[in-house]
């Protein structure tokens, strides 16, 4: 079979602008009659609010304040509906939107911004997704903390760890981390000839920010067009909602091109982020070096909000196991609410963290059976016909082996264990 794309060189199609400068971001696009918008952001992680923005509309060049009032329908979220557009009643982190001001220039709105009083009914906070989960902690939304719970049982999980001749048991922790692209978000949103909300925005999710701006602007959908820009990088940080609907309410209510471009800092404390992990892990394996049991607990906190913390969680319970049969599992994941920043989707969905606890376990026990890492690996790795803790049977794409050998060849491992005794 000849293949056009597979095994060949191919200069992508963007490349060329990229390389030469001319790739049109949505910061470069300018019209005619255009004004601009900035968006006043909660400084308080947990308060209910009241807000005053009589001084900030006298400066000169404000067109308009948009709040909560001014949206038909004021909830959006990627899985579950728990962000505002604006905020009511109440904050649940720093960061949350609270107005978006348009003026003529940005210096009027900068200007506007710094006139908004906002007044703070601060609450007690909750920080740490262990105690969010208790019934007594505050309640970042109504009902419990914990919003998503995924479990996996498999085999008999006493008799694997009564039958383990080792048995290791540990903690690890994995941080928050901003996926820090090199383009901030912005775009511009205006009204075309056929009456149409038109957005430029570089977005990872164009059908789902169109399915949103025509829900939160009670619009049908095709009323809504969305014109995805070239992206300054995202690795899941634009897949939720940002400047969107603000953009797209503005133009609609004003019938004038709005343009709005987030600062480094803005961006920071605007869009989501890794969720942090706390993984128990305990794994016990049999004298030969076949693993017998695994027990884990994951505590992933996706913040403020949920975004996609179902997914992430799921992802993150699936894979705890690794790549490695065990025939007695217990995996209880769960995403807790707190008032942190909100995190959601990045490169890897949940199978990122957990490496980090099961590839240690592994070296662990190696080192109390007396085995190197390489050979305990190749006792329990994933092969054809291998079933996973899901119950799921591997029939094809299982390079595991032939993989592990090529890096044990690359590295010299033998001969430089023989060397190092």
């Amino acid at each position: 079979m000849k293949l056009d794309i597979v095994g060949k060189n191919l200069i992508r199609v963007d490349a060329p602008s990229k390389v030469r400068g001319k790739a049109l971001y949505p910061q470069d696009i300018y019209m005619d009659g255009m004004v601009y918008g900035k968006t006043l952001r909660s400084e308080k992680p947990h308060a209910y609010i009241r807000i005053d923005t009589r001084e900030a509309e006298k400066v000169e060049g404000i067109i308009k304040i948009f709040t909560y009032k001014d949206v038909p329908r004021n909830n959006h979220g990627v899985v579950f509906k728990d962000h505002e557009v604006f905020c009511e009643k109440k904050v649940r982190r720093i960061g949350d939107p609270i107005v978006f001001i348009v003026g003529e220039s940005e210096k009027a709105c900068e200007l506007a911004l710094k006139k908004i009083l906002v007044h703070y009914d601060e609450l007690e906070g909750v920080f740490d997704p262990i105690l969010a989960m208790e019934e007594s902690s505050p309640k970042v939304h109504e009902g419990s903390n914990i919003m998503y719970h995924y479990k996996i049982r498999r085999g008999n999980i006493e008799e694997g760890f009564k039958n383990s001749h080792v048995i290791v048991e540990n903690t690890y922790k994995t941080h928050m981390v901003d996926h820090a692209f090199l383009q901030p978000e912005a775009g511009v949103a205006f009204i075309d000839d056929e009456g149409r909300i038109v957005l430029m925005v570089a977005t990872q999710y164009p059908h789902y920010d169109r399915e949103e701006i025509a829900a939160n602007l009670n619009l049908p959908l095709e009323q809504i067009r969305i014109i995805n820009t070239n992206i300054g990088g995202a690795f899941g940080g634009r897949e939720d909602i940002s400047l969107q609907i603000h953009l797209a309410l503005a133009a609609y209510t004003l019938n004038r091109p709005v343009k709005a471009i987030y600062s480094r800092e803005e961006s920071f404390i605007a869009h989501s982020k890794r969720h942090p992990m706390i993984m128990k892990c305990k794994t016990g394996a049999y004298k030969d070096g076949r693993l017998s049991a695994m027990k884990a607990e994951i505590i992933g906190d996706t913040g403020a909000y949920a975004s996609w913390a179902t997914n992430v969680l799921r992802k993150a319970g699936v894979h705890i196991t690794g790549p490695y049969y065990i025939p007695n599992v217990v995996v209880d994941s769960y995403a807790v609410y707190t008032n942190n920043p909100f995190a959601g989707a990045m490169r890897g969905f949940g199978a990122t963290q957990v490496p980090i606890a099961h590839e240690q376990q592994m070296d662990t026990i190696a080192e109390e059976l007396g085995m190197d890492p390489v050979s305990i690996r190749m006792i329990n790795i994933f092969r054809k016909g291998s079933v996973t803790a899901t119950g799921q049977v591997l029939t094809e794409s299982i390079p595991l082996e032939e993989c592990l050998e090529k890096v044990v060849e690359g590295m010299d491992f033998y001969h430089r264990k023989e060397k190092s005794k």
